[in-house]
Formats: C-alpha cells, structure tokens, sequence
C-alpha cells in the first residue's frame, strides 16, 4: 500500500505520461512461473490498478512494476509433459516421452519397479500423458502404494 501511494505521488509529480515495463508473473500450481514483460506508457496509476485488478503488486519502482497471480492449474510444459521413470525409478514428468533425450521437468517418489503389474511398468516405459490436473493428480495417486 506504502509502494502504491509513493509511486501515486511520483507519477503525479510528472505531468507527461511515463514510460514503464510492466512485468507479469504467473505462478501455477506445479510451481512453474511464467514471466510477460510489456512496455507501457502510464498516464494515471488508477489505469494501471484497473487494467491489472485481479493481479497482486509484487514490487515496483519509478521504471518497472511488477504483478503476480496463482493459477489453480497446471502449466502448459506440465500439461504438455508424459509421466514415467528415470533410470532409478523415481515417478517423474518428462518434456516429451520419457527416453534418453527427454528433460525431467518434476520428480515425486521412487517407485518399488517389482511391484509393478508388467503392464503398468509397460505404461510407464512408454509415458503417460499429462493433459489435465485431474489426470496429474489421478496418476500421481495410483502410483503412490508403489513408493518406496
């Protein structure tokens, strides 16, 4: 609030219209943040609290301000991602199918591999779609009994 009052007093000091990068974060729920930087011109901060109401001021200065909001969602790389085992046979998500060319984009557990029905070892192998939070969430659940 302190920030939003002296940066009101400061823009109000200066007739002609201010130059500002304005930074937007979004967090989401895998922990993954994505970062959009605009250039804008402020001519009024009461444009610029209604223009991004429904995001929270993180930081700001006479250059730059910078807002954030959580999403309740996944992201994009995790909804784009294929859940299954590293080399030690830990549950992870992989940019791409999982093989040796994939990047591990999260770790969970180690799975117990002996346990596993050939089947579902199989489906690991071979990746499971992320697509959604229901599926993340309904994947991470069925393969918490096999966790060591």
């Amino acid at each position: 609030m302190i920030l939003t009052l002296l940066f009101s007093l400061f823009i109000a000091q200066h007739t002609p219209p201010v130059h500002m990068t304005i930074i937007l974060e979004t967090v989401y729920m895998d922990g993954e943040v994505s970062e959009e930087i605009r250039e804008e011109t402020v001519t009024s901060m009461k444009d610029v609290w209604n223009k991004y109401k429904d995001w929270h001021l993180i930081n700001m200065d006479d250059e730059q301000i910078v807002f954030q909001r959580y999403v309740d969602d996944l992201s994009p790389l995790t909804k784009a991602g294929y859940f299954g085992l590293t080399k030690d046979g830990t549950l992870s998500i992989f940019e791409g199918k999982p093989g040796e060319s994939s990047r591990v984009i999260q770790s969970f557990f180690q799975i117990d591999v002996k346990k596993l029905e050939s089947h579902e070892r199989e489906k690991l192998e071979k990746g499971i779609s992320v697509r959604s939070k229901r599926n993340y969430k309904r994947v991470i659940e069925a393969y918490e009994p096999f966790g060591k």
